[in-house]
């Protein structure tokens, strides 16, 4: 069986056949580090490591790269807000990133690589394309010429005379058209500069990626990925100045992550529903999100809702029960049965049920179901009067083995003692504050973790189920 996956550049599912044998050159855009991230930076990070995982699964060495815009309007208007300078904002916030998407369960990439740890190879990168005719400096800054490149707008699918301006494409007078794009910007009075062939100033948002792609990738790789708001203009804009530079293909294959809805609405500033990741998992299990965000096939919108989540974490631990369940019942097997075999078979099949799902553009939803029906099949095998430490060995081995694919975590978290005390206190004062609804909701989530609480007459004691 062959990986398929859906090409935005070609708007159709192809056989995925890296450039060398083996290998995978991977890069996938990563955030603007101005904040904490928010749900819908989440998803991308999510997705693409779990596409990185199958493909790792699959027998694939991936080298795997995700960048860091750590300079740009955002930081340096948060930079002034807060009266920091504009690197202690990225570090503070790379750090953040790091945590929450650990506690998400991604992986770190083989390189994490910064703006500003690169300044020399974006500024080459620029001269290189004024050199070729496809820049031009004005006034302290470099601008693109757009429609020079022929094949400008392939990405998205719209004729250079239909194109609009896009959001971060800025409009000026040191334009020689509307539809050119800054590779480099004049340093404004109080801003963070580097120096350069023309003059102080930093880098525009596009030429970041590709010269990072480059110089850790090379000219061509095999999958460029991201959000699919960074179709137009970001990944339209990098096709063009790499391809320009290089005169090669930049990118065989695109992968774009669809929308999040919040609450059945677009995820907006203007509307005001940012969601940080930050404040879910301070709620929430963070494996539960991941979950969450994998129940949906990538190129799909999602909608998030605290109900939503909520029903996923109940689906979530069925799962975890089902392995549970196993575990506890190895102890009183035995290998002494005769259908070991039929129900080995049916284990078996259900990886090759995962691998067809993946296989196919990486269909997590088809593969999640897939794992539930392994949890039914689980259920079934322990209504048997005998069940085989070798059966349930395969189980185990087998709910292990998809979960890690996924990049879950199937283990169930021991609470330590002083967290279980602190939230019987914290149960008690609302008891006494008359608020029972949260004394229910702490005693739900203990008895989740497998607490037992009794309330006696000398106060609330627990054991451990």
């Amino acid at each position: 069986m062959a990986i398929q996956l859906y090409n935005t550049l070609t708007r159709k599912k192809e056989t995925f056949v890296p450039l060398e044998e083996g290998k995978v050159k991977m890069y996938v855009c990563g955030p603007t580090v101005y904040n904490y991230i928010h749900i819908g930076n989440a998803r991308p990070a999510i997705v693409f490591d779990t596409v990185r995982r199958y493909l790792e699964y699959r027998g694939y060495d991936v080298k795997y790269v995700s960048n860091f815009t750590d300079v740009d309007d955002k930081l340096i208007r948060a930079a002034n807000q807060l009266g920091e300078d504009v690197p202690a904002i990225a570090d503070r916030f790379i750090n953040a990133y790091f945590e929450d998407v650990s506690a998400l369960g991604c992986q770190k990439a083989d390189v994490h690589p910064r703006v500003m740890e690169n300044m020399d190879i974006i500024i080459e990168f620029i001269s290189e394309l004024i050199d070729k005719g496809f820049a031009y400096e004005s006034a302290g800054d470099v601008y693109f010429r757009t429609r020079k490149f022929d094949g400008y707008g392939k990405l998205s699918h719209q004729s250079i005379d239909d194109l609009q301006v896009g959001a971060r494409i800025e409009v000026g007078d040191r334009k020689q058209d509307d539809l050119d794009f800054a590779l480099w910007k004049a340093a404004k009075e109080g801003e963070i500069f580097w120096e350069s062939p023309w003059g102080l100033g930093r880098p525009g948002w596009h030429i970041e990626c590709s010269a990072m792609a480059k110089k850790y990738l090379g000219e061509t790789i095999d999958i460029h990925a991201g959000g699919q708001d960074l179709t137009f203009p970001h990944h339209e804009n990098e096709i063009a100045q790499s391809e320009a530079l290089s005169g090669k293909l930049f990118s065989r294959y695109w992968m774009h992550n669809g929308y999040i809805n919040i609450d059945n609405e677009k995820m907006s500033k203007s509307l005001g529903n940012f969601v940080l990741v930050h404040d879910i998992i301070k709620k929430h299990n963070p494996q539960v999100l991941r979950f969450f965000m994998l129940s949906v096939h990538y190129r799909n919108p999602i909608n998030y809702s605290e109900e939503l989540l909520e029903s996923t974490k109940a689906a979530f631990e069925r799962l975890i029960t089902s392995y549970q369940n196993l575990k506890h019942r190895k102890e009183a097997s035995t290998d002494l049965t005769d259908n070991n075999q039929e129900w080995l078979d049916k284990i078996a099949s259900s990886q090759e049920q995962f691998i067809e799902a993946m296989d196919d553009d990486f269909n997590t939803a088809k593969a999640i179901s897939v794992l539930f029906d392994l949890s039914k099949l689980a259920n079934y095998y322990l209504l048997e009067k005998n069940t085989a430490v070798s059966v349930i060995d395969a189980f185990t081995k087998q709910f292990e083995d998809l979960f890690q694919v996924l990049g879950l975590t199937i283990e169930k978290e021991e609470m330590l003692d002083e967290d279980i005390d602190a939230l019987i206190e914290k149960r008690i004062q609302a008891r006494k504050d008359r608020n029972f609804q949260l004394s229910d909701q702490i005693r739900d989530q203990l008895k989740e973790m497998n607490i037992i609480l009794e309330d006696t007459p000398q106060g609330t004691r627990w054991k451990r189920g």
